[in-house]
């Protein structure tokens, strides 16, 4: 199912091998890049990555087939260049969880989210080191692990709340040059109690508070940007 903000909405029903294909690494790697980036060439990709050729057209044969890319207008003849069909892939945690080997792909992807997490903060503090960023992005970047103790209602109002006030701010600094592209992660993960530990009260953050962070999503919903 496909939205006009350049959401793609997966049914775990009907769309169970377009998920299973996203959680080959590669080709979500492969995925981000063409979001990131814009349109390539297999061989651009593969410079990227440091696979071959060979590797990332197969790869990109397969996203193709479950409609997560397409064909881009071509330089010349001789190439065949790529990029995505949408900007966002997301799906409902709770269908996921229902259908069959729908819990393994869910964390899967979750796993292949948190890989995306460190290679971005890896990313991040070269680009600051070595002077790519200005200063100026040292203070307002971070990350965040604050525990809250939110009602399933309250969270699914900050999801809300969150992409509201993502989807303001991209509007407002769609023609700033200044800007830049900011990797956002969010995560709502409620914990049950934990009986041997206090009941698992956990109202202090486990580390310093920094500015918050986190992929844009919907309530009760997974995203792979």
């Amino acid at each position: 199912m496909d939205s006009e903000d350049g959401r793609r909405v997966l049914d775990p029903a009907q769309d169970g091998a377009a998920l299973k294909a996203l959680t080959h690494p590669l080709r979500l790697t492969l995925l981000g890049l063409l979001r990131q980036h814009g349109p390539a060439t297999a061989s651009e990709l593969a410079a990227r990555t440091g696979e071959s050729s060979a590797s990332t057209s197969y790869h990109l044969r397969v996203l193709a087939k479950y409609a997560f890319v397409t064909e881009a207008e071509h330089r010349d003849s001789r190439e065949r260049r790529w990029k995505s069909v949408h900007d966002i892939t997301s799906w409902s945690n709770e269908a996921m969880r229902r259908s069959p080997g729908g819990s393994t792909i869910l964390n899967v992807l979750h796993r292949r989210q948190i890989e995306h997490l460190q290679r971005s903060l890896d990313r991040h503090e070269a680009d600051l080191e070595s002077g790519r960023l200005g200063q100026e992005w040292q203070e307002p970047s971070g990350v965040s692990d604050s525990m809250p103790r939110l009602t399933p209602e309250s969270l699914a109002e900050l999801w809300e709340a969150l992409q509201a006030k993502t989807d303001e701010l991209i509007a407002r600094d769609a023609g700033d040059p200044r800007a830049e592209q900011v990797v956002l992660f969010t995560a709502g993960l409620p914990l049950a109690p934990d009986p041997v530990a206090g009941q698992g009260r956990a109202d202090a953050s486990v580390g310093p508070d920094a500015t918050d962070g986190g992929a844009p999503g919907a309530p009760a919903a997974g995203d792979a940007s």
